[in-house]
This record gives C-alpha cells, sequence and structure tokens, in this order.
C-alpha cells in the first residue's frame, strides 16, 4: 500500500518519545486495540498495528462512517445542492407519509446533522449485521416513526438520521453517496480503499458501512485540522470545518465524560479541546487542535471511554510537549512502524486426549446457528482443525499454536478473511481465538471433552446485542 502521508520523528516534531512509548504500551493493554497512528503538524511520528491486523486491510468504521456522510452534506451545501434550514419531506417528497403532522413538517437537514429530529429514541436498531429494516424502502420507514418532540429541541443519537442525508444527497446528486465523495474528498486525500455498504435500494446507509485503512482515517483528520485544506486545496469549507465539528448541541448525560462534551454536525467534541469521529468498538479519528494533533485508531472494545482515557493520560501532561527526554535512538524506533501481536490464546500445543478425539465427529444438538456436526483433526502444519458442518457445506478452521494462521470462515454467511489460534488450556479444555479481519469482531470458543461429549460454546467480543453466540452440547458418532 502506498503511503499518504509524510513521515517524521516525534523529536523533530517537538513530542517525547517515551510517552508515545507509553501510549502503544497502555493501548497494547487493552488488549483488542488494532491499529495506531500519530499525527503532529501534519507528519506520521508514531504507528502500531496489532498483528493479524495490518496496514493495507480496510477496517470497519461504523459512525466514523457519520462524520464523512456530513462532510458530503457539506460540499452539497457549498455547491447549492440543500440548504441546512431545508425540510426533510420537501427533500424526500416521494418517502414522506400522506399526512406528515406537524413536527415531521418542522425537521430540517440541520436537526438530521445534530441527531435532534424529534425521536425519542433510535430509528435504527443497531448497525451491521443486527440491523432491523425493511428489505427496501428505508426512509419511507423511518419517516413513518413518530416524533415526540420538536425538532431541534432532543439529542438522541440516531443512525436513522444520518442515514436520511444519504437519502437526500442519492435523490439531490443521482450517485451514490462514495461515488459523490470520490472526485471531491476521497480521491485528492489519496484514499483508495474505500467501500461502503448499501441498502438494498442502492443508497449508501451513511450512519455506517464505510471501510478504510487506519492512514486513510488519519489524511480524514489532518484535512479537518487543517480547515479542510489539503496540499493547498480548499477540499472542504472552512466555515462548514468550523461549523461541524463545534458544539453545536448538548449531547448529555452520559457515564462516559467524553461523551458530554457537545455534538455537532456527526462529529462528537471531547474533553480538552478535542473533537473527533467516532465509531462503536473504538473506531477513533481524534483532531487535538490545541496540540496540532491528529490520532486515529481501530479496536474491538467495549469500554469506549478507556481509549480516550488513555490518550489523555499519556499526551496531555506539558512535559510531553517540551522535548524529547530519551536518546535519539530511541526517537528513531518510534517512528518506524512498530508491530506487536493480539495475545494468542495460553496453554500447550497438545493434549494427552488429542489422539483419541482425531477423526472423532460429533453430533450437536439443534442451535440456532445451524450447525450439526464438529470433527477435532489435527493440520498439516501441526495447528489444531475443527471442522463444523452446515447445511450448506463443511467449514474447517485451522488454528495455530502460538501463531495467528490466516484462513477463511463462512459460518456467518459469505465468507470472510480470518486469522485464528488455540490451545488446550488443560488436558480436556480447547480455547481458541478466531479473529474476524478488517472488523471489530472476534470469536472466542471453548471445547470442553469429556468421554463422548463435548460441549461446545462461541462467544463474540463485542456485539451490539447478545455475545453468546453459541452453547450447545454434542456427543460422538459411533458407527
Amino acid at each position: 500500500m502506498s503511503r499518504i502521508l509524510p513521515r517524521s520523528t516525534p523529536e523533530a516534531e517537538g513530542v517525547d518519545p517515551a510517552a508515545l512509548r507509553r501510549l502503544v504500551d497502555r493501548l497494547d493493554a487493552l488488549e483488542d486495540v488494532h491499529s495506531l497512528m500519530v499525527l503532529r503538524h501534519g507528519q506520521v511520528i508514531a504507528e502500531s498495528w496489532w498483528h493479524p491486523h495490518t496496514a493495507d486491510r480496510p477496517h470497519v468504521m461504523f459512525s466514523v462512517s457519520k462524520s464523512f456522510t456530513s462532510t458530503a452534506v457539506g460540499l452539497a451545501v457549498h455547491e447549492g445542492l440543500l440548504a441546512l434550514d431545508d425540510k426533510v419531506v420537501d427533500l424526500l417528497p416521494d418517502d414522506a407519509p400522506a399526512d406528515p403532522g406537524e413536527h415531521l413538517r418542522a425537521m430540517r437537514v440541520r436537526d438530521l446533522l445534530t441527531m435532534t429530529t424529534g425521536r425519542s429514541a433510535s430509528t435504527m436498531a443497531g448497525a451491521g449485521r443486527t440491523i432491523s429494516m425493511p428489505g427496501t424502502g428505508w426512509a419511507r420507514a423511518i419517516l413513518a416513526q413518530p416524533l415526540e418532540h420538536v425538532p431541534g429541541t432532543h439529542f438522541v443519537y440516531n443512525t436513522g438520521a444520518t442515514y436520511l442525508l444519504s437519502a437526500i444527497l442519492h435523490r439531490l446528486t443521482g450517485e451514490r453517496l462514495l461515488d459523490y465523495l470520490t472526485p471531491r474528498l476521497l480521491a485528492p486525500l489519496g484514499i483508495t480503499h474505500a467501500t461502503w455498504e448499501q441498502d438494498p435500494d442502492g443508497i449508501d446507509v451513511g450512519g455506517f458501512g464505510l471501510s478504510i485503512t487506519t492512514e486513510e482515517m488519519a489524511a480524514f483528520g489532518q484535512l479537518y485540522l487543517r480547515g479542510g485544506v489539503w496540499e493547498g486545496r480548499q477540499l472542504v469549507p472552512a466555515k462548514w470545518v468550523a461549523a461541524a465539528t463545534a458544539g453545536q448541541v448538548p449531547n448529555g448525560p452520559h457515564d462516559w465524560p467524553d461523551w458530554n462534551q457537545g455534538y455537532g454536525y456527526q462529529f462528537w467534541q471531547c474533553r480538552h479541546g478535542a473533537y473527533r469521529a467516532d465509531g462503536a468498538f473504538g473506531q477513533y479519528v481524534i483532531v487535538w487542535p490545541e496540540r496540532d494533533l491528529v490520532i486515529t485508531m481501530t479496536s474491538g472494545l467495549l469500554d469506549l471511554q478507556s481509549v480516550l482515557d488513555v490518550v489523555w493520560e499519556t499526551l496531555l501532561p506539558d512535559d510531553v510537549w517540551a522535548g524529547p527526554t530519551g536518546t535519539e535512538a530511541e526517537a528513531e524506533a518510534e517512528t518506524a512502524a512498530r508491530e506487536t501481536a493480539l495475545p494468542t490464546p495460553a496453554g500447550a500445543a497438545s493434549s494427552p486426549l488429542e489422539e483419541s478425539l482425531r477423526g472423532v465427529t460429533y453430533e450437536l444438538e439443534a442451535n440456532p446457528r445451524g450447525l450439526g456436526t464438529l470433527t477435532v483433526g489435527r493440520a498439516a502444519d501441526g495447528g489444531t482443525e475443527l471442522t463444523f458442518t452446515t447445511a450448506d457445506a463443511d467449514q474447517p478452521i485451522r488454528f495455530g499454536h502460538g501463531e495467528w494462521v490466516p484462513g477463511s470462515c463462512a459460518l456467518l454467511g459469505a465468507p470472510a478473511d480470518v486469522a485464528a489460534a488455540a490451545a488446550w488450556a488443560d488436558e480436556s479444555t480447547l480455547r481458541g481465538r478466531m479473529i474476524f479481519l478488517g472488523t471489530p469482531f472476534e470469536w472466542r470458543l471453548e471445547l470442553r471433552f469429556s468421554g463422548d461429549d463435548v460441549t461446545v460454546t462461541i462467544d463474540q467480543n463485542v456485539a451490539f446485542g447478545e455475545r453468546e453466540l453459541l452453547r450447545v452440547a454434542g456427543k460422538a458418532r459411533r458407527d
């Protein structure tokens, strides 16, 4: 993958490299951070990827997508296609109810941008695979839902509001949001990996679904830090950048302090004068104008405040910016792409029981995942191979020991790139991790064997709903 951004050293950009080392170490302790990139003065001064995640693989952004949708609205406003006070029912006439009601008639583009649509709850139940929407006509379904408040008066985080912005732009421009943004924003920034999920009618979902790389995220953050200017060109109007990243509406109360600082046009305010594009499970573009700093990261975490706490605790102290205290060699080490690894399961590579399990097929009880049987085997490279059967096919998955082994898994539907590792916690318990690359998700598997019986448990690290995916018993088939 070609680089978009120039590289420098922390020392050259006035940052103590030891602080960046502490930042990486603290993020490493959270276990499920996937990538990090830090820019100062437009220069990359630290970058890290946690193997098996890599620099060149696009990562699911979830609601970071919203900030890109906001940018598209700003460009459309600049081009005269719409105005902030335009009424939503006028922009989507074919999707509005026959009798919109007073509140819906009053809803403006501005209210969609600030999540003050008048709803008391989100009009979309989650995102990605958990979304609860009709087969077609998403905008119609969203606009049909009741409005409990006067638009513009009540903040409720609402992915449906961002979808409506995408639907409006789709109607006004006659093209996908991704296609509209490509010549105006993405191509000039060097963002060449972007993909965006669409609804059944071919409309980019807007509020989630964008996938880009960590460095592409950083380029977007740097654009905003510079007031919409990139390589001397004003890609996004400075007036829009200032308004979008300002605190347009209050958004508390919340237990996490960085979720209480105010909300702009699809950007969150942070403490310490920063703001951010923010996606579920720890996808961040943090812009900190006071320090001329951009921090991007991808993750698979539930405690989102923990990530921001690490940033502030390691980078807020004044001595971080007083000049480097480490040696020149340490400074050089911090600028290189630092690769560490997500931990593989602890335990033995094999078990005394394993030989007797090899090739045995276990009939699984009926389960919601539709898994019929399980067979335990040994892969050619010495790792463990688990083969599940579904109604469609056998699904073999290879697990390394002490290393992540790449492969593919179709147990969720379409084949997905994964990396997996496993170890024997004791002679009858096999534990594995399977990471879905380019996403926040991983499966944590446990197989407990006892005589002819097995118990299979699969939990997911993060989810919009239930994280226990499977808990099922099986019995060895004796032909």
